[in-house]
């Protein structure tokens, strides 16, 4: 009987031992949001005030300030902890708490010396003196004292591009650090990098402790990313800046003038490298804006983001942040995100937010391809060919070593399974379009590589062996030519940087598009801006290609995605702030939108990657064209009450202060420069206001381009203002005149104008 006992004891033990471990297992870091902070409290009394949470559902004192991972101090009030989930959905239950939500890590998906150019020739060919984006840097004094905080992989600050020569003392506005760390002091921050913070407890609180082989402990950028996008948004000027000797030029960020502060969200994934991508958690990237919001910020950009899910304005750190960011007209600009042209896969679509598609400009980097039958084919490429010779020319499915591919892999050059015998020394096909396919021609001895591309706009890579890429129809000529000719041969040309081509812009094919997966009566994209293979400056810790294999140092890399237009967007916001100091962020955002050009620079339609006109859910409201919208007329201005407005028609209370009342307007109602209506019965109506911010008298006369199916009418036609700051409502009513589009969208547009001022709205609608 005495040893049952201690048997029972034993399997008791184990049963605690094991559930322990389980609980320690399940414990993940959840973000604790409770509103925003009241004012007249310590920094102790709120920390204190996290705790008691904290201790409410742990066992100790000892244990709740051990599971602390971030305490919101500054504008934010909420707190991250390790929990489990019984303790998350306990406080969950608490009194003042808004939302508790898992932390889940952000994944940056590949989400200067010519785009700046593109935009002000852009701006001339629809109505602007060519020098018109030279015109607004100069009112603007290049940002001077306007402050930009970018979010992302941190800064390589001995950069060219953050030189600090001749900028005046940092504005007394500031009230951010630079903070020290492995490899970066404060003599790294300087005059153009005014300040610097890094953001790693949830990172460690879910890895472990950062491994510093893979980066650095501190705000310097191991990645590159960061560098890249902090550049375009507000780089110097630097001569000669290329990539190899390509897109060569003076690289410049948009407002060369402005400040820059720095906050590092983003990590390596252990066990990847650096090419598959960082990861940024959602409560570090909270507390970098609770910090930055504080630190005086004027402008938050943020080139991070996935495909909304589920509760997204109450789970989503972004999307809170920059909420308290709009609230004091701190302007926040996203990327769109890079998972198209899938429909439903736009990113950042909270409507206090900017979110930015990509396109292209009229520069390629043209490396043909000359058939031994004399035919040229189109390639692109970053890499240098200094060959001309005529080489054999074979496809990868022909010379692969047996039973390393089947069916679904034959032809796309994986590692490992092509002949040397049969490879060396010719010119190989593959039907892939990874870096990792050169590397396999070139490890069993090819001279050259054509890959392929399924779309017309070429993203070019920095490949370390002879590669041009071919669009994808060009592939049945090569491959009929290989077929036809008892011996193909073929030659790459040198490449070389082409301006002028057209058309131009184009959308990327890896722009997100809409319609909205949250809220389709709320338009995204905003507008789109340069996007596609942009040079800007890099951090000398990665490759060009961050693949592991490449030990190639470069100051300037190209690169391709929606996150380099994201700071393209942010750049020119801050010239309007420099310009404008009193406009809301919103009144920004009106004027980028309703300013913005649909048109290429033929003056067609913009077009997407497959040929067909592009849509309202690839651009938005269009391709951005700055100096018009430092004088855009009239603005589109909205509250942060507005948006709480919005909010509650969706159910959603961010603001425990504000009381939703009985009957909400429908999302469409929201005073927003762009119109979406989303399975529309029968007829609605929408009200619009407007802010006359030009000078003097004005008499502005609405134009109608109502979407195909419906009949669009707006009351009154015409909107006449005495003042400046004056505002005016109208009503928008739209109808299905019986065939409206079902299952689908339509687009459409309106336009008030002065005579001066053109003041465009897009409309898009479906019907149920």
């Amino acid at each position: 009987m005495k040893n049952f006992s201690v048997i029972v004891l034993f399997l008791v033990i184990l049963n605690v031992l094991a559930a322990a471990a389980s609980s320690a297992v399940e414990r993940k870091v959840y973000v604790v949001y409770l509103g925003e902070h009241s004012g007249g409290k310590s920094f102790k009394e709120i920390e204190d005030n996290h705790f008691s949470f904290l201790h409410s559902v742990k066992g100790s004192k000892e244990e709740a300030k051990a599971s602390l991972v971030h305490s919101y101090k500054n504008v934010i009030n909420g707190f991250s902890a390790l929990l489990t989930q019984e303790e998350a959905d306990r406080i969950s239950e608490m009194e003042g708490v808004i939302s508790v939500f898992h932390s889940n890590p952000t994944e940056i998906k590949p989400h200067t010396t010519r785009s700046w150019d593109f935009v002000n020739l852009l701006e001339g060919i629809n109505g602007n003196s060519i020098s018109g984006g030279e015109d607004l840097l100069s009112k603007a004094n290049g940002g001077k004292d306007v402050i930009v905080g970018i979010m992302d992989s941190g800064v390589w600050p001995e950069s060219p591009s953050f030189n600090d020569e001749g900028m005046e003392p940092i504005p007394t506005s500031w009230k951010g650090i630079c903070q020290k760390g492995v490899a970066f002091n404060s003599s790294h921050c300087n005059r153009k990098v005014i300040g610097a913070r890094y953001y790693l407890k949830s990172y460690e609180a879910t890895f472990g402790r950062l491994n510093q082989t893979t980066d650095f402990r501190s705000p310097r950028d191991v990645n590159g990313h960061g560098t890249h996008t902090a550049s375009t948004a507000g780089g110097r000027r630097v001569n000669a800046a290329a990539l190899g000797g390509f897109g060569g030029g003076t690289a410049s960020g948009g407002a060369p003038h402005v400040r820059l502060a720095i906050y590092k969200v983003c990590w390596p994934v252990p066990d990847q490298t650096l090419a598959e991508g960082n990861t940024c958690f959602a409560d570090d990237t909270l507390a970098a804006f609770d910090d930055a919001i504080s630190d005086g910020v004027h402008v938050i950009s943020v080139s991070l983001g996935s495909i909304p899910k589920r509760q997204y304005y109450t789970q989503n750190g972004i999307a809170i942040g920059a909420l308290h960011a709009v609230k004091r007209n701190i302007v926040v600009a996203c990327s769109a995100g890079n998972d198209g042209p899938t429909p439903s896969t736009v990113a950042n679509v909270a409507p206090w937010i900017i979110t930015v598609g990509a396109s292209s400009t009229d520069r390629v980097f043209s490396s043909p391809l000359k058939l031994g039958n004399g035919i040229i084919i189109e390639g692109q490429t970053v890499t240098p060919i200094r060959t001309k010779a005529m080489l054999p020319l074979v496809y990868a499915g022909n010379v692969e070593i047996p039973g390393t591919t089947n069916s679904t892999t034959t032809g796309l050059c994986r590692p490992g399974t092509l002949s040397r015998n049969l490879v060396k020394g010719k010119i190989v096909l593959c039907l892939s379009t990874t870096i990792s396919a050169s590397q396999e021609v070139q490890r069993a001895g090819g001279a050259a590589t054509i890959l392929r591309r399924q779309y017309n706009e070429i993203q070019v890579q920095a490949f370390l062996h002879p590669t041009t890429v071919v669009f994808g129809y060009e592939l049945i000529t090569i491959v009929k030519y290989i077929r036809s000719d008892e011996n193909p041969m073929a030659t790459l040309l040198p490449g070389e940087t082409v301006l002028g081509t057209k058309p131009a812009p184009v959308m990327a094919p890896f722009t997100s598009v809409g319609p909205n997966i949250i809220e389709p009566n709320i338009l995204k994209p905003d507008i789109t801006a340069p996007g596609l293979n942009i040079l800007a400056a890099w951090s000398e810790a990665s490759s060009p290609t961050k693949y592991p294999f490449d030990r190639r140092v470069v100051k300037y890399n190209i690169v391709s995605g929606t996150s380099m237009s994201c700071p393209h967007v942010s750049a020119v916001a801050a010239l309007l702030k420099a310009i404008h100091p009193d406009w809301s962020s919103a009144a920004i955002r009106s004027a980028l939108m309703t300013t913005a050009t649909t048109n290429n620079v033929l003056g067609a339609p913009i077009l997407n990657s497959t040929g067909y006109l592009a849509t309202l859910f690839e651009y938005g409201a269009g391709h951005i064209l700055p100096s018009k919208a430092a004088d855009p007329g009239l603005v589109y201005d909205t509250t942060y009450n507005d948006y709480l407005l919005y909010l509650c028609n969706t159910g959603v209370t961010l603001d425990s202060s504000f009381k939703c009342p009985k009957n909400t307007p429908s999302a469409s109602n929201l005073n927003y420069p762009s119109l979406s209506i989303a399975n529309l019965q029968g007829s609605i109506t929408v009200k619009r206001t407007v802010t006359n911010v030009a000078k003097g008298n004005s008499t502005y006369v609405v134009t109608v381009a109502p979407p195909p199916g419906y009949v669009v009418a707006i009351s009154p036609t015409i909107l006449r203002f005495s003042q400046q700051r004056e505002k005016q409502s109208f009503n928008v009513i739209v109808r299905t005149n019986g065939v409206g589009k079902r299952n689908g969208f339509a687009f459409g547009g309106y336009s008030w104008s002065d005579g001066v001022h053109v003041v465009s709205s897009p409309i898009a609608v479906s019907s149920g």
